[in-house]
């Protein structure tokens, strides 16, 4: 049996603004665009990995008291977003930090062998970026 990931969902409060990070920041390839009504979810993904989408979008589901303490935790910045690999660290660090990114941590040799940093998306996701060995 082979297993892949397809896909992974980041909750976002402002999907224009992720787009804008996620596409000119970080880079990614737009793949999908779709709006129905206030609701909005945006594919992107890396280049090199055509199988792999990252769907960005503000539609949630549930009661409306899951959906308020959703939508608390996005606002907190309580949800991990992505977790990135690069072969180019300091390069997408600078371009991240030049953009007026919320830097959680600068790139650091770690004890594991990889470099890494870690940094806020627009709606408070955190997103780490590694160089090093894989996992």
């Amino acid at each position: 049996m082979n297993l892949e990931l397809a896909r992974c969902f980041v909750i976002v409060h402002d999907p224009e603004s992720a787009l804008g990070f996620y596409r000119d920041t970080l880079g990614l390839e737009v793949r999908n665009d779709v709006a129905r009504g206030a609701f909005r979810w945006i594919t992107v993904g890396g280049g090199s990995q055509p199988g792999v989408d990252i769907v960005l979008t503000n539609f949630l589901q549930g009661s409306p008291a899951d959906i308020d303490a959703i939508e608390g935790l996005v606002a907190k910045g309580a949800l991990n977003g992505v977790h990135f690999r690069t072969d180019d660290l300091d390069g997408l660090f600078a371009k991240v930090r030049d953009a007026g990114t919320e830097i959680v941590s600068e790139p650091t040799s770690q004890p594991w062998g990889a470099r890494d940093a870690a940094f806020r998306d627009p709606s408070g996701n955190l997103i780490r970026v590694d160089q090093g060995p894989q996992a």
